[in-house]
């Protein structure tokens, strides 16, 4: 039986691992390494964090997105967005250099166990492990709008099923939302060719503005500080003290959740976007229906009044939404007995990120309700994988507690040696 199972090996699956094969555990990861950004993210978007805020955890704290961009010879400078490949092969060699091997499978069943819980791969593999950890991403929880439910591929899709835009040259396509993934999927669509227009619930649509200078006079400083989520005592909050954000009432932590750190674009974007995409403001989807080969698209106005959009495609950038039931993975007496927040469907959890069910631990999005909206960024999970692990070492117990030094970083910021303790021989490329 293994000590842990990571099952996703995104940002915060590879994180947690890295802190488990220093701690010498039996740890096996599962999953496609940086999934959601190598396969659902267009080419051509853009980091929006700044690279500071964008580290993978790893015990030591040396295999920083600055590291890898020095090994390569790449900017990683505070103001100067970076593009999602370079965040993509980072997390690759981040694994690469602190974690056991991960290994490209898909975990199909999850269940509770003597000791433990089973786990059944799509390739007929199963695993037994005294814990587990279940930092799958934001995948299974796409939000779609219920207008555009039911509608096949060919017509509506999420921003999130989209690798390559190309195919929508000179073909009109209507976004639906108001946030980053809708105002870059529409700007890199109308690059590639395509008609694109934006439809938006908003009044008006929100721009970050360019990043303050690191270095500031302290008054400065006090008044407006730097945090991993932008600027400004609430974001500086929601970034420091996740901790404290779940000592609040449910009912808090909900609405903080879905109102903190809101629908924005990041400030290089908005002169390619403003030059060539329109945006219906005040709008909201009401219905789609097929028409001819395209869709007919039934929207409400400002006054309430009725208007008709007719358009080849829609992408909905409607974000995801933190909801167990999504996770079928899990067996359904599981899932169904698991403590929630508040009238989510989000799990509850412990101060280190342990659910009502002894030894399964989240990462991620699904955390959100629970520690803030920290968690719903890359900057959430060096918070989630230090105190997640202290969970995980805690719920195995004090005879499993043979720590392994951190290897010692090289000149060019990789490891002189590979932790021991861990299930997967020599590191590999892929999940």
């Amino acid at each position: 039986m293994h000590d842990l199972v990571v099952v996703g090996a995104g940002p915060y699956g590879l994180s947690v691992a890295a802190h488990a094969a220093a701690a010498g555990w039996d740890v096996r990861v599962l999953g496609r390494t940086m999934a959601s950004w190598r396969d659902h993210m267009p080419e051509g978007m853009f980091l929006k964090s700044e690279p500071w805020a964008s580290n993978l955890s790893d015990p030591a704290g040396s295999h920083t997105l600055a590291a890898y961009c020095a090994t390569r010879g790449l900017p990683a400078e505070h103001g100067n967005p970076l593009p999602i490949g370079v965040f993509t092969d980072y997390g690759r060699w981040f694994g690469e250099r602190v974690g056991p091997a991960v290994e490209e499978k898909t975990v199909s069943a999850l269940a509770p166990q003597a000791g433990g819980y089973r786990l059944e791969t799509a390739d007929g593999e199963t695993l037994l492990s005294r814990t587990v950890v279940l930092a799958v991403g934001v995948m299974p929880f796409v939000r779609l709008p219920e207008a555009l439910t039911g509608l096949p591929a060919e017509l509506a899709t999420h921003s999130s099923d989209h690798r390559d835009l190309s195919r929508f040259r000179d073909r009109d396509v209507t976004v639906v939302g108001a946030g980053q993934a809708a105002l870059e999927t529409a700007a890199l669509l109308a690059e590639q060719g395509a008609r694109t227009r934006v439809v938006a619930r908003a009044a008006h649509v929100n721009w970050n503005t360019v990043p303050q200078p690191l270095e500031r006079s302290p008054w400065r400083s006090l008044r407006d500080p730097h945090c991993g989520l932008g600027t400004g005592w609430p974001s500086w909050v929601w970034s420091q003290t996740p901790w404290a954000v779940r000592r609040l009432p449910a009912a808090a932590r909900l609405r903080i959740t879905d109102t903190a750190l809101g629908p924005a674009g990041a400030w290089w974007l908005r002169d390619r976007f403003e030059s060539r995409v329109p945006v219906l403001l005040g709008h909201q989807l009401l219905a789609a229906e097929p028409a001819g080969e395209g869709l007919r698209l039934s929207l409400t106005g400002p006054g309430g009044d009725t208007t008709t959009v007719d358009t080849d495609h829609v992408v909905a950038a409607t974000g995801f939404i933190p909801d167990v039931d999504r996770l079928t993975l899990l067996d359904p007496a599981l899932r169904d007995t698991l403590r929630t927040v508040g009238d989510s469907r989000a799990p509850d959890l412990g101060a280190r990120f342990e659910s009502s069910s002894p030894g399964l631990f989240f990462a991620g999005l699904l955390t959100a309700p629970t520690f803030g909206p920290s968690m719903r960024f890359v900057y959430g999970a060096t918070f989630t994988a230090a105190r997640l692990a202290e969970g995980v070492r805690r719920r195995l117990g004090t005879r499993r507690l043979t720590a392994v030094p951190a290897p010692a970083a090289g000149a060019n910021g990789t490891p002189a040696a590979r932790g021991s303790g861990t299930s997967g021989g020599a590191a590999r490329d892929g999940r």
